[in-house]
C-alpha cells in the first residue's frame, strides 16, 4: 500500500503538522501544546493529583512528573501537600497559570479555526465527529 493511502501515515503526519501549528501559536505565551492541555484540565478543576492530570491527558502517569517540573519552573503550576495524605501532592494553578487562560484560549481558538478553514464547511462539520468516533472505537477496542 502506498504511504499516502495508509491511514496511519496520514494521521501521524497530519497530527505532527497540526501540533507544530498549535505550538507556534501557543509560543507567544511561552506554553507548549501539552502544557496548554494541563492548564485546561486545571481550569476545569483546580487542585488535581498528577494521576488525575495523566488521566485527563490520556497519558501515562510516568510522563507527568517531568512535564509538571517544567511547568512549575515556568510558574504555571505549583505542587501543594494533600491535607488528607502527606505523601501525595496536589497540582494547582499559580496566578500566572490562571492569568493565561484567556490569552491561551484566544490562541487555541484562532489556530483551531485557521486549521479547519482549509476544509469546506461540509468537511468541517464531519471531521471532529469522525475523529471522535475513530478515537472512541479504537480506545474501547484496546481495553
Amino acid at each position: 500500500m502506498p504511504l499516502n493511502d495508509c491511514v496511519n501515515y496520514l494521521f501521524t503526519y497530519t497530527q505532527k503538522a497540526v501540533h507544530r501549528y498549535f505550538a507556534e501559536k501557543l509560543s507567544v505565551c511561552d506554553v507548549t501544546p501539552v502544557q496548554y492541555a494541563v492548564l485546561a484540565c486545571l481550569w476545569d478543576k483546580d487542585c488535581l493529583l498528577p494521576s488525575q492530570i495523566a488521566q485527563c491527558l490520556h497519558s501515562d502517569a510516568s510522563n507527568i512528573t517531568g512535564l509538571l517540573d517544567r511547568m512549575e519552573s515556568k510558574d504555571l503550576v505549583k505542587r501543594v501537600p494533600n491535607p488528607e495524605d502527606r505523601r501525595a501532592l496536589h497540582i494547582t494553578l499559580t496566578p500566572r497559570g490562571r492569568a493565561l487562560r484567556e490569552p491561551l484560549l484566544t490562541q487555541v481558538s484562532a489556530a483551531h479555526h485557521e486549521v479547519l478553514a482549509i476544509l469546506t464547511e461540509e468537511e468541517q462539520a464531519m471531521i471532529l465527529p469522525t475523529l471522535a468516533k475513530l478515537l472512541n472505537a479504537l480506545s474501547n477496542q484496546s481495553e
